[in-house]
């Protein structure tokens, strides 16, 4: 396991990846804690990216700075102002890291797969869709898709059949489930491979996901 600036990496066994999972943790944690767990649950073969967000000033919290990938302006579940900005500038960062697989280690598009919890999550799910091509899958776990507004017109038709797996608790107190549903309407619909777990009796927590991918 290494790391550098802003992210943690856990090699492949032989260090010769043919695979890359990129994933973000949720508001105020590090990429250190998902990084040890995928080093157990990862395939040797899979090179395993846990990037740790930017300390900011969150709204929210009343101007308290921790690690989060975007600012938080409204409550979740409800509708208002989000961070546009903050979401197109860290997605961007996102689809850095993608590109440097592609053309360092060439790895491409169709074997590299972007997931993410809770802000982490909606980050990831907002990166996958503004891809400029389809990637082997993504797995959003307890979280919502920002800008939900800009779809699906932002969406590209290749992406349609990107396979898509969102997880989340029916009891989550932080990010409701509801809402969570709610802000994928706009593109379960045209998304040919999108599946929605629901856990009963689950909160806003992590558990083990059934990931569903191309990288076998």
């Amino acid at each position: 396991m290494s790391s550098n600036n802003s992210a943690v990496v856990v090699d492949a066994k032989n260090g010769n990846h043919t695979a890359t999972l990129i994933f973000l943790h949720g508001r105020g944690d590090t990429g250190h804690g998902w990084a040890d767990t995928f080093a157990r649950l990862k395939p040797p073969y899979v090179k395993c990216i846990c990037p740790t967000a930017p300390e900011i000033a969150i709204t929210l919290a009343g101007g308290c700075v921790m690690n989060a990938w975007f600012d938080l302006l409204t409550p979740y579940g409800e509708e208002g102002l989000e961070d546009e900005s903050g979401i197109k500038r860290m997605t961007e960062y996102i689809h850095n890291l993608i590109e440097n697989e592609q053309t360092k280690f060439n790895i491409p598009a169709k074997r590299i797969m972007l997931g993410g919890y809770s802000q982490g999550g909606g980050l990831a799910f907002h990166s996958a869709l503004r891809y400029k091509e389809p990637l082997a899958g993504l797995v959003a776990l307890s979280c919502w898709l920002p800008l939900r507004s800009d779809y699906p017109q932002a969406l590209n038709e290749n992406l349609r059949n990107m396979p898509v797996l969102q997880c989340h608790g029916e009891i989550d107190p932080i990010i409701p489930c509801e809402w969570s549903m709610m802000s994928v309407e706009p593109v379960k619909h045209v998304m040919s491979d999108y599946e929605y777990k629901r856990f009963p009796g689950l909160g806003h927590t992590t558990f083990p996901p059934v990931i569903k991918t191309n990288l076998n």
